[in-house]
């Protein structure tokens, strides 16, 4: 298992990612949006998810592909980030076609970040307009840390932040993973620098600095944000031909890459989540030996990109919580 050529999800072929943010407002959005529609299923572990449109993401559900994924800050507020999406997508043609009108499918996730010190006074919802200027940003590449859904994002300890990351398995599939990290638990083994997902790390993505040994106790104390105020949300795609059965199986596996990487993770005042993609490209082998390898790349992926989201998050005016980058980065 190697990093795709960007590490980034868009290492799948066929898929884009744009973000947009307001640094006023110390929040934003991130959109996922294939060339043609997809298909998606969901997982969510945590215990207070906000969400739009996943009901229809079951496999018993007859709509069985979707046009993009959003993911957003905002709490309930920021499912408005996807309307913005669907408006932009139905202007450029794109939707199920139910008698002769486009309604384009776009579920989405938010995470909490009311209280991060941003000013949050607006007269009318800004998540609209940040998910159609998201949309509009659209591409293969894409800036980690502190943009899109993870710009005013926070973890038990450090800044959080929008991260990703890509493996390419022994037979050509590709997978790739995109999470804005918002948790109430933490990425790191305490105020230190190494990350509780160090052991799924390639090619030193996010310091090469690995784990101690033997591990510390690991009391779980008080949580270090308030009750409510946490989520992590994420999405993992591949380029493997999978029905939306074996995507929701997909997205389930890749929920153990949140708890490689996040401690504690999925608890009762999370909204953890994980989106899964899968666009087709690639048939599978026979025998389900594949489905077996790609459950693993997600979680590993999920894990790397986690420790990517708080490793690139940057210090902003008015932080709540340092950044990683301002305590442990080499000068």
């Amino acid at each position: 298992m190697r990093p795709g050529p960007r590490n980034l999800i868009t290492d799948v072929a066929g898929l884009s990612v744009g973000n947009a943010s307001d640094g006023r407002l110390k929040s934003g959005a991130t959109v996922l949006v294939g060339e043609r529609p997809f298909t998606a299923a969901v997982s969510v572990m945590g215990g207070a998810p906000g969400t739009r449109e996943t009901d229809l993401l079951a496999p018993d559900r007859l709509v069985q592909e979707v046009d993009a994924l959003v993911l957003s800050g905002g709490s309930a507020f920021g499912l408005d980030a996807a309307s913005g999406v669907a408006d932009a997508l139905r202007e450029a043609g794109r939707g199920f076609d139910v008698g002769g009108q486009r309604v384009p499918i776009v579920p989405g996730a938010i995470l909490f970040d009311l209280t991060n010190g941003g000013d949050k006074s607006w007269r009318e919802n800004p998540y609209k307009a940040l998910g159609r200027t998201a949309l509009a940003n659209a591409g293969p590449c894409f800036d980690i840390g502190s943009v899109g859904a993870g710009t005013g994002a926070t973890t038990r300890n450090w800044k959080g932040g929008l991260g990703s990351a890509s493996a390419v398995l022994e037979g050509g599939l590709t997978v790739g993973a995109l999470v804005a990290v918002n948790a109430l638990g933490s990425v790191t083994l305490g105020d230190g620098p190494q990350f509780w997902a160090a052991p799924w790390e390639l090619e030193n993505e996010f310091g090469g600095l690995g784990l101690p040994s033997p591990l510390p106790p690991q009391d779980v104390e008080g949580p270090g944000k308030r009750l409510g105020e946490a989520t992590t949300i994420a999405i993992v795609a591949t380029d493997a031909r999978l029905t939306q059965a074996e995507a929701m199986r997909l997205a389930t596996a890749a929920q153990d890459g949140m708890a490689r990487a996040i401690v504690p993770s999925h608890t009762l005042f999370d909204g953890d989540l994980v989106f899964a993609a899968a666009t087709g490209a690639q048939p599978l082998a026979e025998g389900g030996a594949d489905l077996y390898r790609l459950g693993h790349a997600a979680a590993c992926c999920l894990a790397r990109a986690i420790a990517r989201a708080i490793h690139a998050a940057r210090p902003a005016p008015g932080d709540r919580q340092p950044s990683w980058a301002a305590r442990h980065a080499p000068d």
